[in-house]
């Protein structure tokens, strides 16, 4: 009876641990070294919500296969110590990126303030973006067994179709500098745009209108990535 009960108490602290993974605002910033081996499969849709990843509405649909679910176990323990160490590269390569730990992926947010931006109804890549750009695409060189999406965001100002069309062309202009001009691999790039229809902030004002006009960087790790871990783990 004492084992029964002991499995069941193990049980529900399971399943109350991934609800707070699940649901807390810290768990962007958690050390997914500790809390991989927990969510297993049951991650992926907070990845997905902080990106925007509404259902019909657009981009090109890809973006949550990309995502797909979050590694358990040990395998996922050292999945997310590969990450963590990434997303700390990152963060000191370019100081002024946000950079969150979400699920097995990391989430780098760039705005009006942090270093990629765009004029009024341009989508060309600027040389201060280029520069900050430059020093992600080390970071990506250095950790190859990653895939990565971009996503382009607008505020509200202007019709909705407009803000659609120049959310793709700066995401895709993003993509470009990374896969053209920087030579970084097109097979690991995904790029999505959503317009003004996630906005992060209030679009009534103008501080919350720049912090609106971004675009996102994720990368999540790849199947090869996954292999080696669940190898490494054991777990083949």
């Amino acid at each position: 009876m004492k084992n029964v009960l002991k499995q069941i108490s193990i049980l529900a602290l399971s399943i109350v641990m991934v609800a707070a993974f699940s649901s807390c605002e810290a768990t962007r910033n958690a050390n997914n070294k500790q809390k991989g081996a927990v969510i297993g499969t049951a991650g992926g849709a907070i990845l997905g919500a902080i990106i925007g990843n509404n259902v019909g509405k657009g981009g090109n649909g890809e973006i949550g296969a990309v995502i797909g679910g979050v590694v358990g176990g040990t395998a996922g323990v050292l999945i997310g110590n590969r990450m963590d160490n990434q997303a700390k590269k990152i963060e000191e390569e370019i100081p002024g990126a946000q950079v969150e730990r979400v699920d097995d992926g990391i989430v780098v947010t760039f705005d009006e303030n942090s270093g990629v931006y765009f004029d009024t109804n341009k989508y060309n890549i600027n040389a201060a973006s280029q520069a900050t750009l430059d020093k992600l695409t080390g970071v990506l060189r250095e950790y190859p067994d990653t895939d990565v999406l971009v996503i382009g965001h607008t505020d509200s100002v202007g019709a909705d179709e407009y803000n659609m069309e120049l959310s793709r062309k700066r995401a895709n202009s993003v993509t470009t500098y990374f896969t053209v001009t920087k030579g970084l691999s097109s097979s690991r790039f995904t790029t999505n745009w959503f317009g003004e229809s996630t906005p992060i902030a209030d679009n009534s004002t103008a501080e919350g209108r720049a912090q609106n006009r971004r675009v996102n960087v994720v990368i999540v790790p790849n199947e090869k990535m996954k292999a080696d871990a669940k190898k490494e783990a054991g777990e083949n």
